[in-house]
């Protein structure tokens, strides 16, 4: 029992440090919660809803955003092995911590817990799961055209951030489609592109770094454009991202408080660039990965979850 109850520790160990270096859940746990949350807000308050999202549909669009994020990981760790190895050897998968074998088990469990959620809540997501699952499916082989894409930093990151409209979209067929809606209501695109900009926003936060954090191998944003462009695109993604919520914001009657939140994060966050380039001390572009994560937060819940809820307590 002592060698067995040392295997099961030792596993769960294993598991436990791979998701505190990759996917920490308790770090991006809320941020998709918000996400998920406000796709089901924004879509019940543009069919006229008044009350709070049925518990059922939030549930859903949680788990399966959630265990979509952790397959785009695995989807990493499975395209970047090769030059893991090579760069980052100290990366969970090329130091051995866990196999990829491992990984493509936690990937089918996923496609399983997500197919089972679809059918318990409308079968019909079934189908729209499917599309996700095709895409993310591409994505993990770089479209089979890894070098070409590789070559064309910019069109690489949007053919990856693609993948977040797919997933905002169905988040919130997790509210319209259970209702036998035949069509998401109108004004949905708005929220969707919002995903897109977002998306981008956070990619290109992610990878701003100091000189001294720059590896070798590694294709920061900060690398192959310099910290001064790197740095003016990210602030302009934020700007997309906040025009596009803010004209979603018009179709739920709430384009003005979205306006002056994220403009007073966008205007913090101008500040925070300007000192990381006054300042390039190693670790200052974490500042800015932790500003986009909140900026993230803020954005989804000024824009599904706050109005929805505000709406909720005048109808009491």
């Amino acid at each position: 029992m002592d060698a067995v109850e040392g295997m099961t520790r030792l596993t769960a160990n294993r598991w436990w440090i791979y998701q505190r270096e990759r996917f920490p859940v308790l770090v991006h746990s809320p941020v998709i919660l918000a996400f998920s949350f406000s796709a089901v807000s924004y879509s019940a308050l543009l069919r006229g809803v008044t009350s709070l999202p049925n518990a059922k549909s939030c549930l859903v669009a949680f788990a399966s955003s959630f265990l979509t994020f952790l397959q785009l990981r695995l989807a990493d760790e499975f395209k970047d092995y090769e030059e893991d190895s090579r760069f980052r050897p100290y990366r969970p998968v090329p130091r051995g911590l866990v196999r990829l074998r491992e990984l493509g088990w936690v990937w089918a469990g996923c496609m399983m817990l997500q197919l089972a959620l679809a059918l318990w809540l409308a079968p019909r997501l079934v189908i729209l799961l499917a599309i996700t699952w095709l895409y993310l499916g591409l994505m993990s082989k770089e479209f089979f055209v890894r070098d070409w894409l590789k070559a064309r930093p910019i069109l690489y990151m949007v053919s990856h951030m693609a993948i977040m409209p797919l997933v905002d979209f169905y988040a919130t067929a997790c509210d319209w489609l259970p209702q036998g809606a035949m069509a998401p209501p109108k004004g949905l695109f708005w929220f969707v592109l919002v995903s897109l900009f977002n998306g981008m926003l956070v990619e290109i936060g992610r990878k701003i770094r100091a000189p001294k954090d720059e590896e070798t191998g590694v294709e920061t944003y900060s690398f192959l454009w310099g910290r001064e462009r790197a740095i003016l695109v990210w602030l302009t993604m934020m700007t997309a991202t906040g025009v596009t919520a803010v004209i979603a914001g018009l179709h739920i009657s709430f384009a003005f408080p979205i306006a002056v939140c994220l403009a007073i994060i966008l205007l913090i966050s101008a500040l925070l660039g300007v000192i990381f380039l006054q300042n390039l001390e190693p670790g200052r572009g974490k500042s800015l990965e932790t500003m986009a994560g909140i900026w993230s937060l803020i954005l989804y819940i000024s824009l599904g979850v706050a109005p929805l809820a505000i709406r909720a307590w005048r109808t009491m």
